[in-house]
């Protein structure tokens, strides 16, 4: 799945800004044909979702369908060439109508949504774009959803938030990431796999397998580009099949301390004439596990940083350049060298600028909190075309380093899970992802009330896991919890024998709240409890990481213990910092484990 671009052959249009949009609580629009256009005052902005932007009018807290509607004009050189349209991300799901057509769907949120528009499409002229959203889940879906009556039918009304979740981040709804327009010849390359090795200190190597669409070609081509525009390595232009391997010499290996990227150009040619043409930035560098160690290109790493969340006041989860670039150097100025990318993937753009600046990524499926008294075979097919889907989008970058395909499985712990139906199902999506990359570790995080049995652990080449002792289990009692942390992990290690990574830790504090004792929800006791784990973690020669939970601050559904926001974040939801970001930039202060 390319990220498009442009070029002598290929062209790209933003169809971004503000868009026409209306509600639609009674799913009437499609049978009233609000595909052909819709009488509404409203706008709203894309990328961003609809909760904040459009509080006023009452969609806080909007579960449902919503239309967008946009007209744009489509220049007169699209008309000799293949034209698509893509929707980085419409969450939870969206259908497409082009000039009344319609142009294609998608069951998925967190990811692109990519359909040939040729034959709709009015090169030189005006053009309407019509999009259904809607923020709706069920049992079936990736990630499942879930409704009042079934907190009532459960018995479980103190866990009921408003809206209804199985998770505790908003559901946004929207159109959260750009909105392009593009073009490519009628024979166009659609795919580019990289694989990296390295077969020296010197010699790294490329394999490079190519997906082409239309037949008028006769060779392909690869050329590898320095950062300073030199060549240096290149396949023959003769060559026919869509799959070669180049050798670089004296080459610069990425890694989160040097993140060197060089151009990949990858090119068709017909009677020796290029005829279409890709280029993408990729890092040759290395991942495995050796025994308790994570190893990046041979060396040692030892993982230090968050989980976050796409979430920023108004735009909600919309892509918002100048916020990732804040993030990032606030990153980079509290010492971490990772992320992961809780609870979903995040946008193409972030992952880019990952690899530009050596921050190494978990990339996470949205699978979050299967309740597998719920799950479906739909559930698990959808669970399996996600991590597909996601592999092939997020592969080529160099920062991506592990795959999570799911979180917390089982957090309402039904004994029903341990049956064999767990396990069962955990193979197949665990089988199912290393038949689409096994150059990768796979891991899902485990919650305390899965426990040790969880059978994730038994597939997963990283056991990760969540732990909130001294918030959500012994509150206030730091000595218990770390005293439960470290039978946990000892326990774990010696059952499994494999590395280590804690996943989520942490504790809420309310920003300006102080105390000279240790007190949940000040700041101090949240900087306490970070340092207590750390010192516990990085005491174990097996641990490979520590992610702190939260980034940020960040909107949730409504809940009686959430004030507005889970408050776990380090710096506050517009990136102030709090004394335990302080407390972490002291403690990060090197690549090394501190204690």
């Amino acid at each position: 799945m390319l990220y498009p671009i442009r070029n002598a052959f290929r062209d790209i249009l933003e169809i971004n800004s503000l868009w026409k949009f209306r509600v639609d609580s009674e799913k009437k629009g499609e049978n009233e044909k609000w595909y052909n256009d819709f009488e509404s005052d409203i706008e709203i902005a894309v990328p961003g979702s609809w909760n904040e932007q459009l509080e006023e009018l009452g969609l806080l807290h909007y579960v449902g369908l919503a239309w967008y509607s946009r007209k744009f004009f489509l220049p007169t050189h699209f008309s000799d060439k293949r034209i698509w349209l893509r929707i980085g991300s419409a969450d939870f799901s969206s259908r497409v109508w082009v000039n009344g057509s319609f142009a294609g769907e998608s069951e998925f949120g967190f990811l692109p949504n990519e359909m040939e528009i040729t034959t709709f499409a009015r090169a030189g002229q005006e053009n309407l774009i019509v999009i259904s959203v809607s923020n709706e889940l069920d049992d079936d879906s990736i990630p499942q959803g879930i409704t009042a009556d079934h907190y009532t039918n459960e018995n479980r009304m103190r866990e009921e938030t408003n809206p209804p979740t199985r998770f505790d981040f908003s559901p946004f709804g929207g159109i959260h990431r750009p909105v392009i327009v593009h073009s490519t010849p009628a024979t166009c390359i659609r795919g580019v796999r990289v694989n990296t090795s390295i077969a020296n200190s010197l010699t790294g190597k490329v394999e490079i397998t190519a997906e082409t669409d239309g037949k008028e070609f006769d060779s392909f081509s690869s050329e590898l580009i320095d950062a300073k525009g030199a060549s240096v390595s290149r396949s023959s232009p003769e060559e026919v099949a869509l799959r070669t391997e180049l050798i670089v010499n004296d080459c610069h290996f990425w890694s989160n301390d040097n993140p060197h990227l060089y151009t990949l150009n990858v090119a068709l040619h017909k009677d020796g004439k290029t005829v279409d043409q890709y280029s993408l930035k990729i890092g040759i560098r290395e991942v495995r596990i050796d025994g308790d160690k994570l190893l990046l290109n041979g060396k040692e790493v030892f993982l230090k940083g968050f989980g976050k969340h796409e979430d920023f006041a108004v735009i909600g989860r919309g892509l918002f350049l100048p916020l990732v670039i804040k993030d990032f150097e606030l990153m980079k100025w509290i010492n971490a060298n990772s992320f992961r990318t809780s609870h979903y993937p995040y946008a193409e753009e972030v992952l880019s600028y990952a690899d530009n600046r050596g921050i190494l990524v978990i990339s996470e499926a949205p699978a979050v909190s299967l309740d597998f008294r719920h799950v479906t075979p739909k559930t698990l097919e959808n669970h399996r075309q996600f991590v597909q889907r996601m592999v092939e989008r997020d592969y080529n970058h160099p920062s991506v380093i592990i795959w999570s395909i799911g979180n917390e499985p089982n957090i309402v712990g039904d004994e029903g899970y341990y049956d064999g139906s767990g396990r069962n199902y955990w193979k197949e999506v665990f089988d199912f992802t290393r038949s689409l990359d096994n150059s990768r570790p796979i891991t899902v995080p485990n919650c305390t009330r899965a426990g040790l049995e969880d059978p994730v652990f038994e597939f997963s080449g990283v056991l990760s896991i969540n732990r909130y002792y001294g918030w959500y289990e012994y509150p206030g009692n730091l000595k218990l919890a770390i005293e439960k942390l470290e039978l946990d992990m000892e326990e774990l290690h010696a059952r499994y024998k494999k590395p280590i990574l804690i996943t989520e830790f942490g504790a809420d504090s309310l920003a300006g709240s102080h105390s000279t004792s240790l007190q949940m929800f000040t700041e101090e006791y949240q900087a306490k409890l970070i340092e207590e784990y750390i010192r516990c973690i990085e005491s174990k020669p097996y641990t490979i990481g520590e992610m702190v939970w939260n980034f940020a601050d960040f909107r949730t559904p409504q809940h009686f213990r959430r004030v507005v926001l889970n408050l776990k974040g380090v710096f506050t939801r517009d990136r102030e910092p709090k004394l335990a970001a302080f407390k972490l930039k002291e403690l990060w202060n090197n690549g090394r484990k501190v204690f």
